[in-house]
């Protein structure tokens, strides 16, 4: 059986669930269950600590894993990333008092908080700045405060924490996050996994794409079909009414209603958006 390791809590831990509902996987109903078997589908899944996934994915006593590409870095795991998910985005960013402007450069020599010493490390040596790293397992944002540190790395959603805290983001973002699907580097991916990649595939493309339907008289079929080409080019059929046709064709979500404006002005009508439960590509 492939054996996966699924987030047990936090941010991934629910998001990661739910894509496995949608790609046809079993998943835990209780929260104190650690192993569930899929028997259909020859998975079984393991819930851990998202920080750990990586560990046992790298020592190879899991075949794959889901985890966040900073904690992936942060571990030094022998493990690589097979493909992102497309959830739990977040910036990895350097902050300190708002008082003066603070550059990377400005951290030779400081102390700085951050609960991702391996990730920050690595950076930091990147480029030329030695720097003492405090670990912290959480609310970083008050090491300044406290006098343990004179800067902070943490991952940052919308900056509010830090700015509560006097605050100021200043550099580049050290890394850009988000889930991820990982497996044992140097080793030949396991039978399951294409149908794994696959079925995740599907959802993500389900997740960001929509069926557009509308009926479109002949002059203007043309015009229509250049607003929505589809991926290999749109579904045309004839409607009993003569001379008009029914066209379908899947576009971007985040497309949808502009796209619906635009056909409407070229004389498409009855236009229709519905959602994609699942797709192959």
């Amino acid at each position: 059986m492939l054996k996966i390791a699924v987030p047990n809590k936090g941010s991934l831990s629910e998001a990661a669930a739910q894509m496995l509902r949608e790609a046809g996987y079993r998943q835990r109903t209780e929260t104190k269950e650690l192993v569930l078997v899929d028997d259909d589908n020859q998975v079984e899944f393991y819930y851990l600590r998202p920080r750990d996934i990586a560990i046992y994915v790298g020592e190879g006593t899991l075949d794959l894993g889901i985890t966040g590409r900073d904690m992936l870095l942060d571990s030094g795991a022998q493990a690589d990333e097979v493909m992102s998910l497309g959830f739990g985005r977040s910036r990895f960013r350097f902050a300190a008092p708002a008082d003066q402007p603070w550059s990377v450069a400005d951290l030779e020599g400081k102390r700085l908080a951050t609960s991702y010493p391996g990730l920050l490390g690595s950076y930091l040596d990147e480029q030329g700045v030695t720097a003492r790293l405090i670990k912290l397992d959480g609310a970083v944002e008050s090491a300044i405060r406290l006098g343990v540190a004179d800067a902070i790395a943490d991952v940052v959603e919308t900056g509010t924490t830090l700015r509560k805290a006097g605050l100021e983001l200043f550099g580049d973002a050290i890394c850009l996050s988000e889930a991820i699907l990982i497996s044992r580097r140097g080793v030949e991916l396991p039978a399951g996994v294409d149908q794994l990649e696959r079925r995740l595939s599907g959802v993500l493309v389900a997740r960001n794409y929509v069926m557009l339907d509308y009926d479109v008289a002949e002059p203007d079929l043309a015009k229509v079909q250049e607003i929505t080409p589809g991926l290999e080019g749109p579904t045309v059929s004839p409607l009993s009414r003569e001379g008009w046709f029914a066209v379908r064709a899947m576009v971007p979500r985040k497309d949808a209603q502009k796209l619906m404006d635009d056909l409407w002005s070229a004389g498409a009508r009855a236009i229709l958006v519905t959602d994609i439960a699942a797709c192959r590509l």
